[in-house]
C-alpha cells in the first residue's frame, strides 16, 4: 500500500463521540468510518488497542495482546438482552462530552459490564465464547490470571504481590484458579465480546474501503501480565525488580530525557528461544489491524538504558538491540510485515542503516521541519517518497497549539515556505495540512484535531509530563459533511483519492 499515493487519518478510538464516557466500537465508530471514506481516505490510524492502567496511557498497557475493554460498546450489550438502558442512563460517565473522565469510567464501565457479565452467565457462554477462549489461550490464561489478581491485591503492581503469586508458583496458581474461577472468566469473556465488536467495526471498515493503521509499543508496562508471565524475557533481578528501565536522552521533547520506567528485554534470552514472543505478539497485532505501526524503532538498533530508580536519564548509556535479527525471524514467521517504522528521535547513520536493510517506511514530521527546538531534517522537499508524513504525531501539540509556540524567526520561515503571510492565522493549519498532502511521501497521516483546527486543548498527550494525557475527544457532529467535502477535494488534487 506504501508505492501508491495515499492520505488517512489519525484518531484515537477514545476520541470518539458518543454518550458513554470514552470513544468506543459504537455507531459513532461506524459513522467516522463512513466519513473516511466519503473523504477520500483510505487509512484509520488509531493508537494501542490495550487495557490502559495507571496515567491512562495506551502505551502503558496491561498487556500487550489484551483488548481495553472501555472500548466495548454498552449499546450492542443492550442489544443482545445483557444490559437494558436505565442500567446506563443511571451510571456517572464524565460531565464534559469532550474529554475522558477516567476516574469516572473506571466505576461506570467496570459496573455495567459486570451486569452484562452475570446475564450472560445465566444465558449460558455460547461455543464461540469457547472457541475463542481456546483460540487465545497462549495469552488469555496468563492475562485473565494476572487481572483477577491484581484485583485480590487492591489493584497493586505484581511485584508487590505475595511472594507464591508473585513468582508464579504453580501452587500459588492453582489456588488462583480453584478459589476464583468466575472472576478469571469474567476477565475472559471482556476479551470475548471485545474481539467480536472489534472485528464486526474491522470488516465495516475493510468494506468502506478504509485499512486500520495499529500501533505496536516497543517496550511493555512494568506493571503488565507480559513481564509477570514471562519475567525471564526482561533484565530483571532475583526479586523480579527491574536492573535497569527504558528510557531516551536529551531531546526536543525534554531537555532532561526521558525515563519510562518499562522493563528492557533481555535480548539474548529472546534470541535463544528464536524470538517466539515477539512472533506472537506481531501474529496478535496482525490479526487486529491491516497495518502497524512500530513504536520507537530504533530501540531495536540500539536502545538507552536508564537505571532503575534515577528521575532523569542523565545516567543512561546506549546499548546493542536485535537489529535486523529480529525482523529476519518476524518475516520468516510470518511472511513480508505490513509495518510503519517510527523511526524519530536520536537518530545515527546506523539507525537509519537498518530502516534502510529493513525495507520499511519511516516517517516525517511536518512540525519539525520549521521548528528550529527539533535538530532533525525534516525539510518537505527532501522527503523521499516511500515514508509517511504527519503533520504531527500523538506526542505533538496540535498545529494550532505548536504554531503559537513558535518562535518568532521560526514563523517568519514557515511564511515564507508555505507563502502563506496574508492567510489569516486561524487558516493557517490548512497550509501545513496542505504542505504535506501535496508533498512526495506517498503516505500522508493527518490528526482529526488538526483538520479540526483546535488549540493545545486537543492534545492527546505531552512526553515526560505524566498526567493529564489521552483525554481529548472530538465534539459530536465536529467532522461535519463540510469538512468532509473540504478534505476530500484536497485530497483528489493531491493526487491521494482511490483510483488516482
Amino acid at each position: 500500500m506504501f508505492e501508491a499515493r495515499r492520505s488517512g487519518i489519525l484518531m484515537p478510538i477514545s476520541s470518539l463521540p458518543g454518550p458513554w464516557g470514552i470513544g468506543c466500537f459504537s455507531a459513532e465508530a461506524e459513522g467516522f468510518i463512513d466519513s473516511l471514506a466519503a473523504a477520500g481516505q483510505e487509512i484509520w490510524q488509531i493508537l494501542p488497542l490495550g487495557p490502559t492502567g495507571y496515567g491512562d496511557s495506551p502505551y502503558s498497557s496491561f498487556s500487550t495482546f489484551a483488548g481495553n475493554h472501555y472500548f466495548i460498546d454498552p449499546e450492542r450489550l443492550v442489544e443482545a438482552g445483557l444490559l437494558v438502558p436505565s442500567e446506563l442512563e443511571g451510571m456517572e460517565w464524565g460531565d464534559d462530552v469532550e474529554r475522558v473522565d477516567y476516574g469516572a469510567l473506571y466505576a461506570s464501565r467496570n459496573a455495567v459490564l459486570r451486569i452484562a457479565f452475570s446475564r450472560a452467565l445465566d444465558l449460558g457462554l455460547n461455543c464461540e465464547f469457547l472457541e475463542f477462549e481456546e483460540r487465545a489461550s497462549a495469552w488469555l490464561d496468563d492475562f485473565a490470571l494476572f487481572m483477577t489478581a491484581k484485583g485480590l491485591n487492591d489493584q497493586a503492581p505484581w511485584t508487590t504481590w505475595p511472594e507464591g503469586l508473585r513468582h508464579r508458583d504453580p501452587r500459588a496458581l492453582e489456588e488462583l484458579r480453584n478459589d476464583h474461577p468466575e472472576e478469571i472468566r469474567y476477565w475472559k469473556w471482556l476479551q470475548w465480546v471485545f474481539d467480536c465488536q472489534w472485528r464486526s467495526l474491522h470488516a465495516r471498515a475493510a468494506a468502506a474501503g478504509v485499512k486500520i493503521l495499529g500501533d505496536i509499543p516497543i517496550y511493555v508496562a512494568a506493571d503488565s501480565a507480559d513481564a509477570w508471565a514471562h519475567p525471564e524475557l526482561f533484565d530483571l533481578d532475583e526479586d523480579l525488580a527491574p536492573r535497569r528501565v527504558a528510557g531516551v536522552p536529551p531531546d526536543g521533547f525534554s531537555a532532561t530525557g526521558q525515563v519510562w520506567g518499562n522493563p528492557l528485554y533481555d535480548w539474548e534470552r529472546h534470541r535463544e528461544q528464536g524470538y517466539s514472543w515477539w512472533i506472537e505478539r506481531m501474529r496478535r497485532q496482525l490479526e487486529l489491524v491491516d497495518v502497524v505501526r512500530l513504536d520507537h524503532f530504533r530501540g531495536l538498533e540500539s536502545y538507552f538504558a536508564v537505571p532503575a530508580g534515577e528521575d532523569t536519564a542523565a545516567n543512561g548509556v546506549w546499548e546493542a538491540g536485535p537489529g535486523m535479527e529480529l525482523f529476519s525471524a518476524l518475516t520468516s514467521a510470518l511472511g513480508p510485515l505490513p509495518l510503519i517504522l517510527e523511526d524519530l528521535g536520536y537518530l545515527t547513520q546506523e539507525v537509519i542503516d537498518l530502516r534502510e536493510a529493513s525495507g520499511y517506511p519511516g516517517m516525517q514530521i511536518l512540525q519539525f521541519a520549521f521548528d528550529s527546538r527539533e535538530p532533525a531534517d525534516y525539510q518537505p522537499h527532501r522527503f523521499p517518497r516511500d515514508s509517511v508524513v504527519y503533520t504531527g504525531t500523538h506526542d505533538n501539540n496540535t498545529l494550532v497549539g505548536w504554531y503559537r509556540t513558535l518562535s518568532q524567526a521560526d514563523r517568519e520561515k514557515s511564511i515564507v515556505y508555505l507563502n502563506n503571510a496574508r492567510t489569516p492565522e486561524s487558516e493557517r493549519p490548512w497550509d501545513f495540512i496542505t504542505r504535506a498532502m501535496t508533498s512526495v511521501a506517498n503516505t500522508c497521516i493527518v490528526p482529526m484535531a488538526d483538520y479540526l483546527c483546535l488549540d493545545g486543548d486537543a492534545r492527546m498527550n505531552t512526553p515526560a509530563v505524566p498526567e493529564g494525557n489521552w483525554q481529548w475527544r472530538m465534539a459530536p457532529g465536529a467532522f461535519d459533511e463540510a469538512l468532509v467535502d473540504r478534505i476530500r477535494a484536497l485530497t483528489e488534487v493531491s493526487e491521494r483519492a482511490a483510483g488516482n
